[in-house]
């Protein structure tokens, strides 16, 4: 059963829990926007469903709700950020107004992050260059969950990567999405409603394809994007791998099985080899490479040749960030779903700040 929130209702709640966390209010605001921006875009898994794991990880002393976020390197072009364990949810704005700034400047910016948490959806940070006239990326590795091709061991997180490239009269391009066949988030929608997952989604501890959402609790894993060698997997198990380098690696985070899990009830890798989390941005000004105007009148004449693809019988051909579009317009006006465990989630969170959700 579908619980029906407005944004603003929850977007309140969210800001007062953050609050109540020790968050300043400019953290909370912004941690907020960008929790609530992946229950408008449809991306449930990584929304306000999230928030009881970011309370708990602040409560088992994982998240600084008052950190000193700041640059510790930095040339013309490049950066690396320090989060001071806070919020990636508040770092991850803070590294991507780095890189937009520096690509102001030079024409493109590249910021890598360490001693973070998990930052919501990557979207959100790639379309923070839209307005600007920028072409945006983010991507950040996390909780070590994916098997590479041919391994039992859990190696990678699902590691997401965001483009978001703008448009003129067309709404903007933007791909957002894991570098798994599905993302862990996916495998808690299913399991919060008693529903098997597909084929190629996870294996078991031995290696085996597995349809049971519960398999990670019993040492399975998930899969890379492609699912298996014959249909690519060896191609997923790499991006995962380049968002890794790029995230952790160059930034001095946690990389591979080092990179802490989300949920507070597992421990800490004992021997770390780096700090916390790591994100990657970049922002690239379009006018360094061709006059803006001129850039998103061809990308109005890709994007509509595109949708006029001849479909399939019975589909339509969409184009990355149409359907995340679509539904925050919906939601904004008819509100939010929510399932039954996320609502007792929150009321949980509530009492346990003795504040009101419903």
């Amino acid at each position: 059963m579908n619980h029906i929130f407005s944004y603003q209702h929850l977007r309140e709640f969210t800001h007062e829990v953050f609050i109540r966390m020790g968050c300043s209010l400019q953290h909370a605001e912004t941690a907020s926007e960008v929790l609530l921006s992946a229950d408008l875009r449809g991306v449930d898994s990584h929304g306000v469903a999230r928030l009881s794991g970011y309370v708990r990880l602040w409560e088992a002393g994982r998240i600084n709700a008052r950190p000193d976020v700041h640059i510790v390197h930095e040339t013309p072009s490049t950066a690396v950020v320090d989060g001071d364990s806070g919020l990636g949810l508040v770092v991850a704005p803070f590294a991507m107004e780095v890189a937009l700034q520096k690509a102001a400047a030079v024409g493109s910016g590249w910021v890598s992050v360490k001693n973070s948490n998990h930052f919501g959806i990557a979207g959100y940070h790639a379309m923070m260059a839209l307005e600007r006239d920028m072409i945006g990326m983010a991507m950040t590795n996390a909780s070590p969950l994916v098997a590479p091709t041919f391994a039992k061991e859990r190696m990678l997180g699902t590691n997401p990567i965001a483009v978001a490239i703008p448009a003129n009269e067309q709404p903007a391009f933007v791909a957002d999405f894991a570098t798994t066949t599905a993302a862990n988030g996916k495998l808690e929608i299913l399991q919060r409603k008693n529903l098997e997952a597909p084929e190629g989604w996870i294996q078991d501890k031995e290696g085996a394809t597995s349809t049971n959402p519960h398999e990670l609790r019993s040492g399975g894993a998930l899969l890379p994007l492609g699912g298996d060698r014959e249909h690519g997997s060896h191609k997923g198990y790499c991006l995962g791998a380049i968002v890794d380098i790029f995230s952790a690696v160059l930034s001095g985070a946690n990389y591979g099985p080092w990179a802490p899990p989300f949920v507070s009830f597992l421990p800490l890798p004992p021997d770390p080899v780096g700090q916390g989390l790591g994100h990657f941005f970049g922002a690239m000004r379009v006018d360094a490479f061709r006059p803006a105007d001129e850039f998103k009148a061809n990308m109005d004449k890709w994007i509509g040749r595109f949708r006029a693809a001849e479909p399939v019988q019975g589909q339509q051909v969409l184009i990355p960030g149409d359907p995340e579009r679509e539904m925050e317009k919906e939601r904004r006006v008819q509100g939010i779903p929510l399932l039954e465990p996320v609502v007792k989630d929150l009321e949980e969170v509530a009492a346990r700040f003795k504040i009101k959700f419903a």
